[in-house]
């Protein structure tokens, strides 16, 4: 929560992991008075174990000086990037993002055909889905992606299948989510055309025979048959927390 204290004019938020981190909100616009807040910040934080700092890129010139202060690299996005000074003798430090999440989604409709595509790098016929955005549910990710690549509309439905593959984009690991989601529409019309060459209703058996599909598609397909999977249920958690979530059971 925010507090206030009577040793600097920044606004701190505490935490229940005894850390502070300052309010990018309140950062100073001049770097010489940020720098002396900063101090005095330091100087009066004894009982807290770590110090976090969030900076938009428009201030990312502030980089050098809080390094000269000892603060380290943590995580980063487009436009921010946050950093932490260790304000005592190993402080459990929380670990950065270090994968990315994907989802692949089996569609099958009323005709026991399968939804897939190929893509420009691949080029052999899989599942719709892609990764998931910043900020963005898995259910919400699995209805988008199969919108984008085929137009076909879909209600997400269920998780049946989850992948653990390391490393790979930019020596990460990624997590792959393998979803259900019911058709509302049957007309393919490919949106992102710069990636996908071709989507279609293919036999649900042509798939699981064709040579060219990889055995962890055919997998995820026959387990979606086999299995209801994981399915959203709303269980009312966090009250007076700004948290987003999902659950399934």
């Amino acid at each position: 929560m925010q507090e206030s204290f009577d040793f600097t004019d920044i606004n701190l938020i505490t935490d229940n992991y005894e850390g502070i981190t300052i309010d990018k909100d309140t950062i100073p616009h001049n770097i010489v008075e940020f720098e002396k807040e900063l101090t005095v910040i330091i100087d009066n934080l004894t009982n807290k174990k770590l110090l976090w700092i969030k900076l938009h890129i428009d201030k990312s010139h502030y980089i050098p000086l809080l390094t000269k202060y000892d603060f380290i690299f943590h995580h980063c996005n487009e436009e921010d990037i946050t950093l932490l000074k260790r304000l005592s003798i190993n402080p459990i430090i929380p670990t950065a993002r270090n994968h990315t999440l994907g989802v692949g989604v089996v569609v099958i409709n009323e005709k026991n055909e399968l939804l897939v595509i190929r893509d420009r790098i691949g080029k052999r016929y899989k599942l719709p889905g892609g990764y998931i955005d910043n900020d963005e549910n898995i259910s919400t990710a699995a209805v988008r992606e199969v919108k984008e690549e085929t137009g076909i509309d879909v209600d997400f439905t269920s998780i049946i299948a989850l992948g653990h593959f390391k490393p790979l984009q930019f020596g990460e690991s990624n997590l792959y989510l393998g979803c259900t989601a019911k058709a509302n529409s049957s007309e393919i019309n490919i949106i992102d055309d710069y990636e996908i060459i071709e989507a279609r209703w293919m036999v649900l058996d042509e798939f699981l025979n064709h040579e060219e599909v990889l055995e962890f598609n055919k997998k995820i397909v026959n387990t979606a048959i086999q299995n209801s999977g994981l399915r959203f249920e709303h269980i009312e958690m966090f009250k007076n927390r700004d948290i987003d979530y999902e659950l399934f059971f």
